[in-house]
């Protein structure tokens, strides 16, 4: 199978592309291209580009464009914002698996109880990218910056927007309630979030959901939100 490379600057009209040089030393050097084998190239737009190397430069490997193709989104959008951990290792891992199942957006929110209150974010796009190439996927989700809960709150759609908890009171099992034409879930620090915090969802009517009977970490909780709305609408959609 060809090896897949990120270029986010490349059109559909483009008949060549230039590598930049750390992905060019690693496809010469390492990956052991030469010219005429073939590779894919995606854009992180929808964009999947049937290439071969014509020039394997280890500085600047220069490739041919042999044909393309763009890929629809899906008929839905998925949104995660959640609170970063205090453990950013724990972040790397949810960027990189959500990417592989497919999320359109990531937004990190600053909580009450968050313990991480910065967060840089140049390393976990690497990681998104990186988990685009491997699984497949044609568009790169968005990372949006640490943003305080509050701020976040009036900008949620609170037909399709839900917050999974620990308070007590009702709560609807996601799956149930996931199908609706985008959906996005507040997951919260890993003190979860507070009554006042929840109290202020509700007051935007954002309903309240449940993942399930077992208490999960903060980035366990946030894969299995992005899995379940894409099984729902699977469900729907067959």
């Amino acid at each position: 199978m060809p090896h897949t490379f990120f270029a986010p600057d490349l059109s559909p009209a483009a008949t060549t592309y230039t590598l930049p040089e750390d992905e060019s030393k690693h496809a010469v050097r390492v990956l052991r291209l030469s010219a005429g084998d073939a590779v894919v190239l995606v854009n992180g737009q929808g964009g999947v580009f049937g290439a071969e190397v014509a020039d394997a430069n280890p500085k600047r490997c220069q490739l041919r464009v042999v044909g393309h193709e763009v890929l629809p989104r899906r008929p839905y959008g998925v949104h995660l914002a959640v609170a970063p951990t205090k453990n950013l290792d724990r972040m790397e891992w949810l960027v990189e698996k959500a990417t592989e199942i497919g999320v359109d957006t990531i937004t990190f929110l600053r909580c009450a109880r968050s313990e991480r209150r910065e967060l840089k974010l140049e390393r976990l796009e690497k990681i998104a990218v990186s988990a685009l190439k491997q699984s497949g996927q044609a568009w790169l989700p968005r990372l949006v910056e640490l943003t305080d809960y509050a701020r976040f709150l009036p900008t949620a759609v609170p037909a399709t927007t839900f917050i999974a908890h620990l308070e007590d009171g009702e709560r609807t099992p996601l799956a149930r309630v996931a199908a609706a034409a985008d959906c996005c879930i507040l997951i919260g620090p890993e003190g979860d979030f507070t009554p006042d915090e929840i109290a202020a969802a509700f007051a935007r009517g954002i309903r309240p959901v449940t993942l399930g009977s077992s208490r999960l970490r903060t980035e366990t909780a946030a894969l299995a939100a992005v899995h379940t709305v894409h099984v729902a609408r699977e469900l729907a959609l067959s």
